[in-house]
């Protein structure tokens, strides 16, 4: 195999009796270094753009989240609290519950998740820090607060310093209608919106409202132990994983034990095949691109045929002269393959340090450069999949052409 790498290499470096051939040769490095290139920095998109997104999510859910195998809602007195507030790694744990409702402010009424929080919601979450007006209030002695979505609060003409009250409606879970007076079939409560913020994602900015725990209990007529969920955040140092799975062992199997990911299951599996779907639509244009080796590869063997005849006389085998041309054509797609690897590190290194492509507009974006992020783990898969394409484009022309004229069955 050394000697077969030798010759190749000669072959490749050598200069070649028509020029056109080392410009064919460098057209079809170019075209796998532009195309690796171009794999590594479409990658590097779609995880800055994961990234991003998830640290969204990350400043108004928990790290992880306790919630029912069945139903929306369970009591406090069927999972063991003790336990899992001194479990190894948590640190802070919360109570949620939230339900739908309808909002009235004025003469406006707008459909809401109502989420009631106890006063370790701010602790498991990032939600005073995304507070865009106002604060992070939903009680103070005896009075009711709440902080709602900014979408939200402009779909109610909501502003902090109106002394009108927001009224929260919740239909009554148990009783019947009473067709003469249907108010009375809801429960209503009152608040003052203390603060307005804002996750950036509509989903959340657009539907919640935060209030206080024990009110949302009267609202949606649920006793003092019940909730819909258990917000977990774990402690710096601790792995999320291994917090995760002995939380798991403590709440047996009516409950699971949700991760960021795992609350946000379908966005990060949609995001994973988008990623796919580019990484294989480029790597398609990549195979294209190979039919440039077969051709280079063809011109190479055709020029060295005289070669392959006295390597012949001289007692090489016919798989030794197979191995020289097919390292040779590896060899071309390497060059490609590593130099449009570091090439696309390069810029995806740039974008990060001095973000020079920017979004067009200002002040419209979360940021105002594309993010992107660079991991190991793609850049090998592209290196490794398109130097084995390579491999194989390399294949077809060195089995059939050396064929030929190892047999002596062409006369050029």
């Amino acid at each position: 195999m050394k000697l077969a790498i030798r010759i190749a290499l000669r072959y490749l470096f050598a200069k070649k009796s028509q020029n056109i051939i080392n410009v064919i040769s460098m057209i079809s490095v170019a075209g796998v270094l532009v195309g690796t290139m171009a794999l590594v920095v479409v990658l590097s998109v779609f995880n800055g753009l994961h990234g991003l997104i998830g640290s969204l999510y990350e400043s108004f859910d928990p790290e992880l989240k306790v919630v029912p195998v069945k139903g929306k809602v369970f009591s406090l007195e069927e999972l063991p609290i003790n336990e899992i507030r001194t479990t190894e790694g948590v640190n802070h744990v919360a109570s949620m519950l939230e339900d739908q409702a309808l909002l009235r402010f004025d003469k406006r009424q707008v459909p809401a998740i109502v989420m009631g929080v106890d006063e370790n919601f701010a602790k498991v979450s990032g939600i005073d820090t995304i507070i865009v007006e106002g604060k992070y209030q939903v009680k103070y002695q005896k009075f009711n607060y709440g902080v709602a979505g900014y979408a939200l609060a402009d779909q109610l003409g909501l502003r902090l310093n109106f002394v009108k009250p927001l009224v929260i409606y919740a239909p009554k879970r148990t009783g019947q209608i009473n067709m003469m007076r249907p108010d009375l079939s809801f429960n209503k409560e009152y608040l003052n919106p203390a603060g307005i913020f804002a996750v950036r994602q509509l989903e959340y900015d657009s539907k919640y409202l935060v209030i206080n725990l024990d009110q949302a209990r009267r609202l949606f007529g649920y006793q003092e132990d019940m909730v819909s969920s258990l917000g977990i955040s774990v402690k710096k140092g601790f792995d999320i994983n291994t917090t995760k799975n002995y939380l798991q062992q403590i709440v047996g199997n009516n409950f699971k034990v949700l991760d960021r990911h795992e609350q946000h299951a379908t966005f990060y599996k949609l995001m994973q095949v988008e990623k796919l779907m580019a990484y294989l639509i480029l790597l398609f244009i990549l195979v294209i691109a190979f039919f440039n080796i077969i051709g280079t590869l063809s011109l190479l063997i055709f020029e060295k045929k005289e070669s392959i005849g006295t390597l012949k006389s001289m007692g090489a085998t016919r798989s030794l002269i197979n191995k020289i041309f097919l390292t040779e054509g590896w060899m071309i797609s390497l060059l490609g393959v590593l130099g449009g690897g570091f090439l696309g590190a390069i810029l995806v290194w740039i974008q990060q340090q001095y973000g020079l492509l920017q979004f067009s507009g200002e002040g419209t974006f979360i940021v105002d450069a594309y993010p992107v992020e660079l991991q190991w783990g793609d850049l090998v898969m592209v290196c490794s999949s398109v130097s084995i394409i390579g491999l194989l484009a390399a294949w077809y022309p060195v089995r059939v052409i050396v064929k030929s004229y190892y047999l002596g069955q062409r006369n050029d």
